[in-house]
């Protein structure tokens, strides 16, 4: 099993090309099942999770091809991926595929809608809290379906005559739910309104993508999404929008470790928030013609206090990594998590590395040190694994981070990028 080999210490200097965002390009493919013509994704990422959608489209019946071009002297892939979904062969997403990641529950929606029915398997994913699918239920059966839950499976039943538009507020924010609803809603009869819709810049990608295939949404980017439902949607093809996570992540990384680093073909309205809690850490940001400049040369890191909310707000994926990066701080910081309940695994392996953290309920105390050392460490989900590698990055010694396949999942060929700007960053296979 790989593991991530990290030897603290390197400022770091150059250009990180960002790439496609792992949560636009996900939903994004499994809208191609709304039609049976082609739809064509521009810069899909080349990550574990991205592999695993395939090949449950696949399932479903999904012809799919790749070209992939390598860029930068192999810094990274930006891929051309075209899906067909001309027949579905199954609308059972069985548990063996549906398990390994959360979002492959979400092609209930476009199954739903174009075939009438659906049988999928309850989800899985990081161990990062319950996050039931009782939203998901509530809102396809407000466009008429009827639904149970069976044997672990959720059997879905469009009415005769397909699903009828509607009206659904979410009593909370859920942006996995908000891309079914919406997607779902393409294909009914008549309107769908969606109250307290999610927000997020993946959300108005995937709406911009439905819209180009003949979708009639509006209101993306906002609480209140509209849907008049078609007749049928057409092929097209999308460009995925930058990743906003690893965007931060990586703004993050320069923060800790020092250093003078572009990150290229990203944009820093997409996370904002984020990038304002930086620049309070220490860290200068500007933005520059082909993405973002971040420096941080010889001041301290500065504690921040934030808490995380749904767009626009402090991103929970960031979370971990903005822990990391204030485990280093010069004071004492606050971080409170509201969207999980259970993401502050990562604590007790950051504290391996020397940072001193206590949890009160939802909120962690980091109390700065001035010195981390290197020690083995495991990384416990997605986001949180990539938080050992920003506090190893300046951590006296060596860091070794185990169970990689977490990052894999949603950040591509980090090492490379990582060394190409001057740290001390290998991938090592047992």
């Amino acid at each position: 099993m790989d593991r991530i080999r990290i030897v603290g210490g390197n400022e770091l200097h150059g250009v990180i090309p960002i790439s496609g965002a792992k949560n636009a390009a996900l939903p994004l493919m499994i809208a191609s099942l709304l039609t049976d013509d082609t739809l064509t994704l521009e810069n899909v990422p080349h990550l574990a999770d991205v592999e695993q959608l395939i090949r449950i489209l696949g399932n479903h019946g999904a012809d799919i091809s790749v070209n992939g071009r390598r860029e930068r002297q192999g810094e990274s892939y930006a891929r051309t991926i075209h899906f067909t979904s001309r027949n579905i062969v199954s609308t059972t997403a069985p548990y063996e595929l549906v398990s390994k990641m959360r979002a492959s529950f979400w092609v209930i929606g476009p199954l739903l809608a174009r075939e009438g029915k659906a049988r999928v398997s309850l989800p899985g994913g990081c161990a990062i809290g319950t996050r039931p699918v009782d939203l998901f239920i509530e809102g396809l059966t407000a466009l008429g379906a009827e639904i149970e839950i069976d044997g672990g499976y959720v059997n879905a039943k469009a009415p005769e005559g397909g699903l009828v538009g509607g009206r659904y507020v979410f009593p909370k924010v859920s942006v996995g739910a908000t891309h079914v609803l919406m997607m779902a809603a393409t294909l009914a009869n008549g309107t769908t309104v969606i109250g307290n819709a999610a927000r997020e810049p993946e959300v108005a990608d995937l709406a911009r993508c439905l819209n180009a295939m003949g979708a009639r949404i509006s209101g993306h980017g906002t609480s209140t999404i509209t849907i008049e439902g078609v007749r049928s949607l057409s092929g097209a093809r999308h460009r995925v929008l930058p990743d906003r996570i690893e965007t931060g992540t990586y703004a993050m990384a320069v923060a800790m470790a020092g250093g003078d680093v572009i990150l290229e073909d990203t944009e820093a309205s997409l996370l904002d928030t984020a990038l304002e809690a930086i620049r309070r850490a220490g860290a200068e940001i500007s933005e520059t013609n082909s993405g973002i400049r971040i420096v941080r040369n010889g001041c301290g890191i500065r504690p921040v206090d934030i808490v995380t909310d749904p767009f626009p707000g402090f991103p929970t994926d960031l979370q971990a990594q903005f822990m990391g990066l204030m485990t280093k701080s010069t004071g004492v910081s606050h971080i409170t998590e509201t969207i999980f309940e259970n993401r502050f695994m990562h604590v007790q392996e950051l504290a391996r590395l020397g940072a001193k953290i206590s949890l009160s309920g939802q909120t962690a105390k980091i109390e700065g040190v001035s010195r981390l050392k290197g020690a083995p460490v495991m990384a416990t989900d997605l986001r949180a694994s990539v938080s050992l590698v920003i506090a190893g990055l300046a951590a006296e010694g060596e860091t070794m981070v185990s169970r990689v396949y977490h990052l894999d999942r949603g950040f591509e060929r980090l090492e490379e990028k990582l060394t190409r700007c001057g740290a001390h960053v290998e991938r090592v296979s047992d």
